[in-house]
């Protein structure tokens, strides 16, 4: 199978959501479980049927984070070159159309997350501004429309 990149932070998440499900939510729901049968006939039992979705649930999550955390590649953007976009920079651009600057971190696929400007590097954005530097002009052509940007800033944290 193909590595998953992931910043250290994006890595960090994953395995305190690992922890999360096997030392909370697990024993919660088994709990949840042995309460919901000792109410009688499991036939008509609407609270033993939840409880046992949720575990399927969740030991589903927990199988596909585990899979995640052994298949990641874990990227230190400190360690990368900084004078160009690449994965885990955050660039600051202006939108040459509407005058409103952007900005967006460079993350992996499993770490986007547009509501908190992260995008992947497989994006059309993210493709556009990996190896790019400041002061470059990038035309994107996404389904929706085509935009230009240009970069004013980037930065490794």
């Amino acid at each position: 199978m193909k590595k998953i990149p992931l910043t250290p932070d994006g890595y960090q998440k994953l395995q305190e959501e690992l922890e999360k499900l096997l030392k909370v939510d697990r024993p919660q729901n088994i709990k949840a479980i042995a309460e919901a049968r000792a109410h009688g006939d499991l036939s008509e039992n609407a609270e033993y049927h939840a409880a046992k979705e949720r575990q399927s649930f969740i030991e589903g999550r927990i199988q596909e984070v585990k899979t995640k955390l052994a298949l990641a590649h874990v990227i230190d953007p400190s360690k990368i070159s900084q004078d160009k976009a690449a994965f885990g920079a955050k660039v600051k651009v202006l939108d040459v159309n509407t005058d409103e600057e952007k900005k967006f971190t460079l993350v992996g696929p499993e770490e986007a997350d547009i509501k908190n400007q992260k995008i992947s590097i497989h994006s059309p954005v993210g493709k556009s501004l990996i190896g790019k530097s400041v002061g470059d002009r990038v035309t994107i052509i996404a389904p929706a429309k085509t935009m230009e940007y240009e970069i004013l800033e980037i930065r490794f944290e």
